[in-house]
């Protein structure tokens, strides 16, 4: 007799009979009622993926931009206590013999003072159209094959190899995209295509005619005057070929941190830094990128108590209205541990459905829309970041929380005397 007492009050035991119970009570369940909890577990995992990956893919859209247009898998670039990269023809060609290299770019790099009201005779006291901005020199066809700068020319066309006399503008340095009036901050506020500014570095100065205007969401062009780098050798008195930057793709597969220890290898680092690109993203999009997370997750830890208070009120009245039915099973001789597990059963098939729907529509249908069609933020077009990894952590962390919730308020009136259960006192 008291092996089998044991037997029916083991674990095992209780686990299945408590698995019976609950996926019965779900069965005969209104349907409405749990279609309603399993839609907003649903809601509560999206919030828990969605909310924190849309604030992490404002910045992670910005980074992807930077290292597919600005700054690719490598970046070379001069040591801090010097402008220009050393022998920038020699170690162009050890660049070349990277295995898996792909495409390089070289780009030369100042500052001027441009200005497009020049010629207009201006009052004392009134200052010229002018605003101070980069100058990034290139070579059109070789940065055309690595960044695809022409899909950024939003008005007028892109240079070609005899355009000495023009020049690209970034969105930036026009107060028609950057409407921005403040003490010691200029725009250009007369600069169409077609008409003219003056570059001014140092002593020299040269006239250019506007070919085009670029919007990338990338600051190295948004806010630089592109010209041929030939014209920027000229107006920065660089005699030499060497560079501001070299920014190096690698072919798909191809490991950033190898390439980089080739070039080091290879001496490249006693004439430059070598850089990949996560080394090379501004500290300031990290700690943003760091900080949207935990902003995130905090709004997510808000869905996350939602959903646990409504699984507790869910079990809580299910579990009260039922109590004669729990009485009964207890008087019949059902441990009263079967009869808890059956009720954090149901919560667990409540939170695993909601689970299983949020991670479809996460990764058949959300992820897909928002990397086709990015969010069109001012700084960058925001993707969502959402991997299998953290979706299983979260999804655990969800599963955890709504089994207690479900253990709480069943533990509460499972405790209630038998009797008064069946009697409903």
């Amino acid at each position: 007799m008291k092996d089998k007492i044991k037997i029916e009050n083991s674990f095992s035991q209780n686990i299945s009979v408590g698995w019976f119970l609950a996926w019965r009570d779900i069965k005969h369940a209104n349907k409405w009622t749990t279609a309603l909890i399993v839609f907003v577990m649903t809601l509560t995992f999206l919030n828990l993926i969605v909310v924190s990956g849309i604030l992490i893919g404002l910045i992670q859209g910005s980074e992807d931009a930077q290292k597919k247009y600005a700054i690719g898998d490598i970046v070379i670039s001069p040591f801090l206590n010097r402008s220009e990269i050393q022998q920038t023809p020699k170690v162009e060609e050890i660049i070349k013999t990277i295995p898996g290299y792909r495409d390089h770019t070289t780009r030369y790099t100042g500052s001027a003072f441009v200005e497009s009201d020049y010629r207009k005779t201006i009052k004392p006291g009134e200052k010229n159209d002018g605003v101070g901005g980069s100058l990034l020199g290139i070579d059109p066809v070789q940065e055309e094959k690595f960044s695809g700068i022409s899909k950024f020319i939003i008005r007028g066309s892109y240079l070609n190899s005899t355009d000495q006399d023009s020049v690209l503008l970034g969105k930036n340095l026009l107060y028609e995209f950057t409407p921005i009036e403040a003490p010691g901050f200029q725009t250009l506020k007369n600069a169409p295509v077609g008409g003219r500014v003056r570059l001014t570095v140092g002593d020299t100065s040269k006239e250019y005619f506007i070919k085009g205007i670029i919007s990338s969401k990338v600051d190295i062009f948004d806010g630089s005057v592109v010209a041929l780098s030939s014209e920027v050798r000229k107006l920065t008195g660089r005699t030499d070929l060497n560079a501001g930057t070299v920014a190096v793709q690698l072919l798909p597969g191809t490991d950033p941190v190898f390439a980089q220890n080739f070039l080091l290898d290879s001496g490249v680092g006693e004439y430059a830094r070598v850089q990949t690109a996560e080394e090379a993203f501004p500290k300031f999009l990290k700690d943003i990128k760091a900080t949207f997370n935990i902003l995130g997750s905090a709004i997510s830890g808000i869905g996350l108590v939602v959903a646990s208070i409504t699984i507790f009120i869910v079990i809580f009245v299910n579990a009260i209205t039922r109590r004669r039915y729990i009485g009964i099973l207890k008087g019949i001789g059902i441990n009263k541990k079967a009869i808890l597990y059956s009720y954090m059963y149901q919560a667990f098939i409540y939170a695993f459905l909601g689970i299983i729907f949020g991670m479809l529509l996460t990764f058949i249908l959300i992820k897909p829309y928002f990397t086709a069609h990015p969010i069109n933020f001012p700084f960058s077009d925001g993707i969502l970041v959402a991997t299998l990894s953290g979706s299983f952590i979260r999804a655990g962390i969800l599963l955890f929380t709504t089994i207690v919730a479900g253990y709480i308020p069943a533990n509460i009136v499972i405790k209630q005397n038998t009797l008064s259960a069946i009697l409903g006192r």
